[in-house]
């Protein structure tokens, strides 16, 4: 009796399928593998911001990004994944797949492991904004800013770039994005900036020197996400094939490039090559390719990787002068890396290596689309999360008070330490929780 409920419970589920279609299992074994290794990348993310931040902030910087894990999860198989990929119009997609409706195990890969991969690209996306905002914004405002940023913001973009052929915006247009130089890096950038904005900058910025607490981490971190960008990427040809081939192995060569131009310009500058700078560039490089990874040669990518260095060093460098509170430099990392990537795609698009021609090709209009697609992803991200920002401030504080700041986001947020000196534990009373007591 109880498994006659149960089976009658299933087929009561939007969606719910029980039947495969006729699978390749190359592409279906290479795509699992794919959809675990970008999931790595959050808990790598966790740890590559969590040794960047101050040791009272390292827990609340890493549950930011777990808790993307949790939320953006839920809301992106529930909404986003229909706004991004039902047909819909130009702008937005439509509803037909809301509670994964109609999405089973047919098809070369099973439409439902769509969800899943897609899926990865949401949650991490949400948690590299928080690098921006660490050591200020209260947990319970987060988890709603992303939540709502996922559906109304991410998945709108991921309709424009990566929709329905002729249901999307961009990608009608001739964009070319990969695997998510616009969707990913320049909107979780562009978020960033404006959480800034919003939030304002932290107590003691301009004043004191948030040094790193933990560097080894920094280089678990940087190290773990390169090893899950090759899902990334390579998971964005959608096949064990040729495509996957390339752009797996241009996942290797440009961030390679980045590194080695990034510590040649600290050893210059500095005298002196960083481990947080090698790390640095590594993402940088990794962010530049992301756009191009599948589209241009292997020595495109070299020098796409190498010369994504500059603005990237440069404009971090400059940063502290330009009174911008990014903690963790996103926008100087995953914003100027995404944009120098999208615009050199349209330099080195390659049609020998399955890209439309670029720039180096005779074809200069590539790079006009590439600075479209770029300025429409800034303007979309831009509107979208500041009205999140400020609808989420209408019903939660958004921003730690100052003494909250002062003793660390992770005892007044979670209730618990890194790093215990003492058998005692931190005793927080509910009036300094909800910033009464000074």
């Amino acid at each position: 009796m109880m498994m006659r409920l149960g089976t009658l419970f299933l087929f009561l589920l939007p969606g719910a399928a029980l039947a495969a279609g006729d699978t390749d299992t190359g592409t279906t074994a290479w795509m699992l593998v794919s959809t675990a290794l970008v999931l790595l990348m959050t808990p790598a993310l966790a740890f590559f911001y969590g040794g960047l931040v101050r040791q009272k902030n390292v827990l609340n910087t890493m549950m930011m990004s777990f808790g993307a894990l949790g939320f953006v999860t839920l809301v992106w198989a529930l909404f986003g994944y229909s706004i991004a990929y039902g047909t819909g119009n130009k702008f937005v997609g439509d509803l037909s797949m809301a509670f994964l409706n109609g999405l089973d195990l047919s098809g070369e890969m099973p439409a439902l492991l769509d969800v899943a991969f897609q899926g990865t690209f949401a949650v991490i996306t949400a948690a590299l904004i928080s690098g921006s905002l660490v050591g200020r914004m209260r947990f319970p405002a987060w988890l709603l800013f992303i939540a709502l940023w996922t559906v109304f913001d991410y998945a709108v973009l991921a309709h424009w770039v990566w929709g329905p052929a002729g249901s999307a915006f961009l990608k009608d247009l001739g964009a070319l994005d990969f695997a998510g130089g616009t969707v990913v890096h320049i909107n979780a950038a562009i978020a960033g900036v404006v959480g800034v904005a919003v939030l304002g900058a932290r107590k003691d910025f301009g004043r004191l020197a948030f040094l790193p607490h933990n560097i080894p981490f920094v280089l678990l971190g940087a190290g773990l996400l390169w090893f899950g960008w090759f899902g990334f990427n390579g998971g964005s040809a959608y096949g064990a094939n040729g495509s996957a081939a390339l752009a797996f192995t241009n996942t290797f060569l440009a961030p390679a490039a980045t590194m080695s131009v990034w510590m040649l310009l600290e050893l210059w500058r500095h005298g002196r090559a960083t481990a947080v700078g090698a790390a640095t560039a590594a993402v940088v490089g990794l962010v530049a390719v992301t756009p191009a990874a599948g589209f241009v040669g292997p020595l495109g990518a070299i020098w796409l990787g190498a010369l994504a260095a500059f603005p990237s060093f440069f404009f971090i460098l400059a940063r502290p002068r330009l009174g911008l509170d990014d903690s963790l430099d996103v926008f100087g990392a995953h914003g100027i890396g995404g944009i120098t990537g999208a615009v050199l795609t349209g330099v080195f698009a390659s049609e020998a290596w399955g890209g439309t021609p670029g720039l180096l090709e005779g074809n200069a209009a590539q790079v006009g689309v590439q600075i479209v697609a770029v300025v429409a992803a800034v303007l979309l991200s831009a509107a979208a999360s500041f009205v999140i920002f400020k609808l989420v401030g209408l019903v939660l504080p958004l921003r730690a008070t100052q003494r909250e700041e002062a003793v660390g986001l992770d005892a007044v947020q979670h209730g618990e330490e890194a790093y215990p000196t003492t058998e005692g534990a931190i005793l927080v009373l509910d009036g300094e929780r909800a910033g009464g007591a000074a």
